[in-house]
């Protein structure tokens, strides 16, 4: 047996690497729910909000997918203890970043959200850059393979 094989995480890692992976199907849950938002689910809430949601390009729904399937990969990657874990992370951590600059510089989510629409896209964010971080840990630790 080698060493690099017998190196065991600590039970936080199992905890934090199962949390990351609730976090983002949470975050593909809402990206399945606005994909699949039908009419009579658009009438229900707020005009501004209705226009921000119909008028979203493909393109940032492209990257929202990927934010959020890409981490959710990420922390599967972790749980199989696989050290392709980190780029996938950096990955989806770049697809947040390109999602949040659409909804904080392009849209007009700001204008109908008001200045606590920013404090969802800076928890992304955070949580995107902890995950390349954690990820890295991991493999300077020798908990990947």
């Amino acid at each position: 047996m080698t060493e690099e094989t017998t190196i065991k995480p600590p039970i936080w890692y199992w905890i934090m690497s199962l949390l990351a992976l609730v976090w983002n199907g949470l975050g593909i849950m809402a990206f399945l729910k606005q994909v699949n938002m039908n009419e009579q689910s658009l009438n229900t809430i707020p005009e501004a909000q209705r226009i921000l949601y119909t008028n979203v390009p493909l393109w940032v729904m492209v990257v929202f997918a990927i934010a959020y399937f890409g981490g959710a990969l990420g922390c599967f990657a972790l749980l199989m203890r696989k050290k392709w874990a980190q780029p996938i992370f950096v990955i989806s951590l770049l697809a947040i970043l390109v999602q949040m600059t659409y909804q904080l510089f392009i849209s007009k989510a700001l204008e109908v959200y008001g200045p606590t629409g920013v404090i969802m896209p800076i928890v992304l964010i955070l949580i995107g850059v902890g995950l390349v971080w954690f990820s890295k840990k991991a493999m300077s630790k020798g908990w990947l393979k």
